[in-house]
């Protein structure tokens, strides 16, 4: 039988020294600012019950979750997603907290890409959520925080496109097709598969919806994306959404990102519980989206506590390899002092070892027999300086392995 002891399963990977460096440095970054502007750390389990992720908007395809059985039999899931969680959290715990609540995260999701090579399965993700309000000023609140977040990765090189679900779900209303259907055309547009869904569409005939459907993945750009889905199917819900995503795109300019900011009316993101807004962000090397979120309205409602909320999640894996990418990333460093002892002494040297510790010196233990082997350790990793402990303290400064 075939074992697999010495390999991570697919979609995995161990971080060695520099790239846990630079993750605790996204992360850094990341909940530095989700701090500063108000927002209160929270952790999901790791494991859920499945049915948190089976039911109404919340519902995660069954291929794409990682399932297991508890003690009971009951069916639980590692956890693919942190807002879902986060809404249950609140709907439960946090149910007299006074409103609105801001909350941030860092933890990790799972998600089965068995059929998609390249993409991991397990993906750290920061994020935050603001809950209890509908008001426009919020939705302004996360989408700042969102650019912030961008900036703070790559200043320069970010791009965040914001579009509005709506219209999508208007859309296919208008065209009457069944959940299974939409989905069908929802994926089709996303991943701008214009031939197939051409086909698809073609099967309902011709009329402005179809023709709106046809062209909403073509559907991005600048202020012009107005100017031209105008020429299209508008009808009041529409106009009414078109209206409303123009004023949050000009607001946004004064935010000095006009060069960053761009309109996706063909962004309608996978997961169903979006209600309005969304928005994704990119950063320059990287060929997909890092950063996703929006407005959703009805998903704490579902488990029982009828609260609106917005906000995003950002990929902290991907910000971490593109660290590394353009060699931002903070380096593993050596040890200042290694100490050194005789075996009689060796209490005597851990003691001063932590004294040394304790004053902010990075310093080593030596656990080498002879002094001639710690010499030649402390050369091999750049040891500057080597600590002798027995009756005095000798130091020993390290050229060619001799006392200079």
């Amino acid at each position: 039988m075939k074992r697999y002891e010495l390999i991570t399963p697919e979609g995995t990977k161990d971080l060695l020294f520099d790239e846990c460096l630079a993750k605790r440095e996204i992360e850094k970054r990341l909940s530095d600012i989700f701090k500063s502007h108000g927002y209160s750390e929270v952790v999901t389990t790791g494991i859920e019950f499945y049915d948190v992720f089976s039911k109404g908007s919340r519902t995660v395809k069954q291929e794409a979750l990682y399932k297991l059985t508890d003690s009971k039999g009951r069916l639980i899931v590692l956890r693919p997603d942190s807002t879902i969680p986060i809404a249950r959290l609140v709907a439960t715990r946090l149910k007299d907290a006074p409103l609105p609540l801001r909350l941030y995260y860092n933890q990790a999701y799972f998600e089965n890409n068995a059929l998609l090579k390249g993409h991991s399965d397990e993906v750290t993700q920061a994020g935050v959520e603001l809950i209890g309000t509908k008001s426009r000023r919020a939705d302004f609140e996360i989408l700042s925080l969102a650019v912030e977040a961008l900036s703070a990765v790559e200043p320069e090189n970010f791009r965040i496109e914001i579009g509005n679900v709506g219209i999508f779900k208007e859309l296919v209303a208008q065209l009457g097709v069944d959940k299974d259907t939409a989905e069908q055309i929802r994926y089709l547009i996303v991943n701008k598969n214009y031939p197939a869904l051409g086909d698809l569409l073609d099967t309902f005939g011709d009329n402005d919806v179809i023709r709106a459907l046809k062209e909403l993945p073509r559907l991005f750009g600048k202020e012009e994306v107005f100017e031209r889905v105008e020429k299209l199917f508008v009808n009041d819900t529409i106009k009414s959404i078109l209206d409303d995503l123009k004023y949050v795109y000009e607001s946004l300019l004064t935010l000095g990102i006009k060069d960053n900011l761009s309109v996706d009316l063909g962004a309608v993101n996978r997961i169903d519980y979006y209600t309005g807004l969304t928005f994704k962000g990119y950063l320059e090397g990287i060929g997909e989206d890092v950063l996703a979120g929006g407005r959703y309205n009805h998903l704490i409602s579902e488990f029982g506590y009828d609260q609106p909320a917005t906000g995003f999640g950002i990929n902290v894996n991907a910000c971490t390899s593109l660290l590394l990418k353009n060699g931002n990333a903070p380096k593993t460093s050596v040890s200042d002092v290694i100490v050194y002892s005789e075996m009689p002494d060796v209490m005597k040297a851990i003691c001063y070892s932590n004294k040394l510790a304790k004053s902010g010196v990075a310093v080593e233990n030596s656990v080498f027999e002879t002094l001639q082997e710690t010499k030649e350790y402390a050369l091999q990793k750049g040891i500057k300086k080597l600590v002798v402990v027995a009756d005095d303290i000798e130091e020993i400064d390290m050229k060619g392995g001799e006392q200079v």
